[in-house]
């Protein structure tokens, strides 16, 4: 991101600047996938299934090669892996690994979806689900609003919500 990294909010910046294993705490809302085939691909993402409202805990493990982010929902765990990779952040969750550039707007990240393979075949253009993936800050805390809507399926993934950003000084595990 280079020097838009300087203009996201405290938190955000606090939040991915973080190194080693850290557990944040927070809130969140999950919304059901649209259908049956919303549910199925959500279940392969590893994704939340039924909406659900409640405490989430968010666990971190931040190395300079990866990051591995462990959602602790309600309802379901989902894990992923991100790597920063041609200039781009990809993140391999479930059957996918999706291709991501960051940008900054107003001290909010936004993550926009550029590349997509499903169990390992990529995923043309016309296909590729809409992605609401942007990050703000307020205080301590980091607004998450995660969404992915697929052309003739409807919604599988939305999720909002916030995590409790650590103080730079502070270190959990």
């Amino acid at each position: 991101m280079g020097t838009a990294f300087e203009r996201l909010a405290p938190a955000l910046s606090r939040f991915h600047s973080l190194s080693g294993p850290h557990r944040l705490q927070g809130l969140v809302e999950v919304e059901a996938p649209a259908n049956a085939v919303g549910r199925m691909l959500a279940w392969a993402l590893g994704a939340p299934q039924s909406s659900v409202r409640g405490s989430i805990v968010f666990e971190l493990q931040a190395t300079p090669l990866a990051e591995v982010w462990t959602r602790h929902f309600p309802a379901r765990t989902m894990r992923s892996t991100l790597r920063a990779s041609g200039g781009q952040v990809v993140e391999r969750l479930g059957a996918a690994r999706l291709g991501f550039t960051l940008d900054e707007e107003q001290g909010r990240l936004i993550m926009r979806l550029e590349s997509l393979h499903f169990l390992g075949i990529p995923c043309p253009a016309w296909l590729r689900p809409r992605i609401v993936a942007e990050e703000t800050g307020l205080g301590d805390t980091l607004h998450f609003h995660v969404q992915a809507v697929v052309p003739w399926v409807g919604q599988v993934v939305h999720y909002q919500g916030h995590l409790v950003v650590p103080p730079a000084q502070e270190v959990s595990a």
